[in-house]
Order: C-alpha cells, then sequence, then structure tokens
C-alpha cells in the first residue's frame, strides 16, 4: 500500500470514529463490574449505572463477570471493542494489586485500558465475627500472636486488594493467618458473617451495614483519618502500620483506543450524575468520599498505585502460592 493511500485511509478511520462517537451513545450501555453482586464494587456501580444512563440518554445496565480477584472481568473489559458500549469499573485490585501480584495477569493495567473518570475512594477495613475472642485493635493482635495459624480470613479474590493489604499487614505486624479467597466481596462477607471465616479485610462500604447490624466487628480502618460512622476505631496509621493506610478506589475505564469524544461525554455524564445531592449522598452514606475527576488524573492515580504495590509485592516478597 502507498503512503498516501495509507494516509487516506487512516484520515477515513478518524473521521469515521469521530462521527460515531458524535452520535453516542445509541444503544444499551454495558458497565462490567469484575466481582459478584454484594460488594462494594457493585455498590458504587448500581449507584451511578441510572442517573449516568439518564445523562447519556440511554439505559447503563450492570453485569457482573466475577472471577479471578477481579482478573476476569477486567480482561473482558479489556478485550472489548472501543466504542464506548462496554465499559468496566476499575478498582485498586484490578490496576494495581492483582496485576502487581500476578505475572500472568492478561492485561497490563496501565496500556490496555483507556482511564475515564474516578468515582469514589473509599476505607477498608478488618472487621471480625462478634464470635471471635477479640473486640478491640490491641487484643486483636495479642490473640493473632498467641495462635499463630490458628486463624483465617476472607477476601473478595487472590491479588485483590483485600488479599494484598492483609499479606502486607501480617508481613509488618508479625502475625499469621490462613488467606480464603471468594469470588468478590459479598460471598467473602455472607461466609464471615455466618462465622465461617473468622475475619474478612474488606472496603467499608459493603461491610459497614452488618457492622451497623452487630453482626461484624470492626477492629482497624484503612483511611486518611477516623470514620465518621466509626469514631472509636483506629486506622492503620495509627498503629504505626502506615503503609497498610491506603484507601480503594472505583472508577470507569474502556478497553484501550476509546475515541475522545466517548470519554469526555461519559466523563462529563458522570460528573453530571454525582452533582446530584441524592447520588451524592448514596455514596458517601457508604462510607466513601466522592472524587469525579479528570481522565488524566485517573490515569495517574492509577499509575501511582500500580508503582505503590508492585513495590509492595519485591520488598514484601509477596507471591500467588
Amino acid at each position: 500500500m502507498h503512503r498516501r493511500q495509507w494516509l487516506a485511509l487512516t484520515v477515513l478511520a478518524t473521521a469515521a470514529g469521530s462521527a460515531a462517537a458524535q452520535g453516542y451513545p445509541n444503544k444499551v450501555i454495558k458497565l462490567q463490574v469484575p466481582f459478584a453482586p454484594g460488594g462494594t464494587t457493585d455498590i458504587i456501580a448500581r449507584v451511578i449505572a441510572d442517573p449516568l444512563g439518564k445523562a447519556l440518554g440511554q439505559s447503563v445496565i450492570v453485569e457482573n463477570k466475577a472471577g479471578g480477584g477481579g482478573i476476569v472481568g477486567a480482561s473482558e473489559t479489556a478485550r472489548s471493542a472501543p466504542d464506548g458500549y462496554t465499559l468496566g469499573v476499575a478498582t485498586v485490585s484490578t490496576t494495581a494489586a492483582n496485576p502487581a501480584i500476578n505475572p500472568k495477569t492478561p492485561y497490563n493495567p496501565l496500556t490496555d485500558f483507556t482511564p475515564i473518570i474516578n468515582i469514589a475512594a473509599t476505607p477498608n477495613i478488618i472487621a471480625v465475627h462478634p464470635g471471635f475472642p477479640a473486640k478491640d485493635y490491641k487484643a486483636f493482635v495479642a490473640e493473632l500472636k498467641k495462635s499463630p495459624g490458628k486463624y483465617s480470613y476472607s477476601s473478595s479474590g487472590t491479588g485483590g486488594i483485600g488479599h494484598l493489604q492483609m499479606e502486607l499487614y501480617k508481613n509488618l505486624s508479625g502475625t499469621f493467618v490462613t488467606h480464603i479467597p471468594y469470588r468478590g466481596a459479598g460471598p467473602a462477607l455472607n461466609d464471615t458473617v455466618a462465622g465461617q471465616v473468622p475475619m474478612i479485610f474488606d472496603n467499608l462500604p459493603s461491610a459497614l451495614p452488618f457492622i451497623k447490624e452487630n453482626r461484624l466487628v470492626p477492629i482497624v480502618v484503612a483511611a486518611p483519618q477516623r470514620v465518621a460512622a466509626l469514631p472509636n476505631v483506629p486506622t492503620f496509621k495509627e498503629m504505626g502500620l502506615e503503609p497498610v493506610n491506603r484507601m480503594a478506589y472505583y472508577g470507569i475505564v474502556g478497553p484501550k483506543g476509546l475515541p475522545k469524544d466517548v470519554v469526555d461525554k461519559v466523563n462529563a455524564a458522570v460528573r453530571k450524575a454525582l452533582e446530584d445531592p441524592a447520588v451524592k449522598k448514596r455514596i458517601e452514606d457508604t462510607g466513601s468520599i466522592v472524587l469525579g475527576n479528570t481522565p488524566e488524573q485517573f490515569a495517574e492515580q492509577i499509575k501511582a498505585e500500580f508503582a505503590v504495590y508492585k513495590d509492595v509485592v519485591v520488598k514484601q516478597k509477596l507471591t500467588l502460592e
């Protein structure tokens, strides 16, 4: 093919992509959640889906694609056509923690997605079943050190943020509990609340309702300061474990190559949805902080978080085995 022909085809393809983007959206949009229903990622997605659809003028349908600590769903988003009709909820687990620890992750979190917007950030928490012999942090650590290997903890999946943060916590605190991975925070919470697993490392929004019902006991949170809903629960930083004191995020991404017009439309629609006091309140009521930033800012956050967890994996010699 001559260079002139190649340039002509490139111009035509660009024009066609721009024209398609100008008509976007003209059909239902799928918002893929890479975890089972019931966890924080699912909660945030369902809070934003309806107002996002209204802002875009098309329905936004939430689809749960669980498995592999978020890898299965994130991979499907990465493989989707870059037309804006399949988007995904990106979390620290799918864009930082899992890729950092799992060399077989089938996507590159920095190059295989188009960041659109970070919706919200949320604290993480260690909580225990009421039958656990400790009810505060000091007694919790003492119990774990007294009986290394006796207890186990649940998480949203192998390589997820709950897994990696708990492993980092264990390393820094000199404690040992066995990891029990699930296909999402929802199933992990169910078994912890039922007493089949004594503790969980989870995002606060999905754990908080059970804490309020006294079906889980909060031990320590990862947050910039104490959470208003749990004023008596210390942060990891207060306990001298600042490296574990990292919040989770929930943003929207598309596959790589998503047209800028589409990115801008979705970003503007999410921002519009977040301006609704009712939507903002629903997100904040989960214990999350509303963000609503630019695609460029979200891209930088993903890059920074991935670097942090990659460093954790190397320094702590963490593996999936």
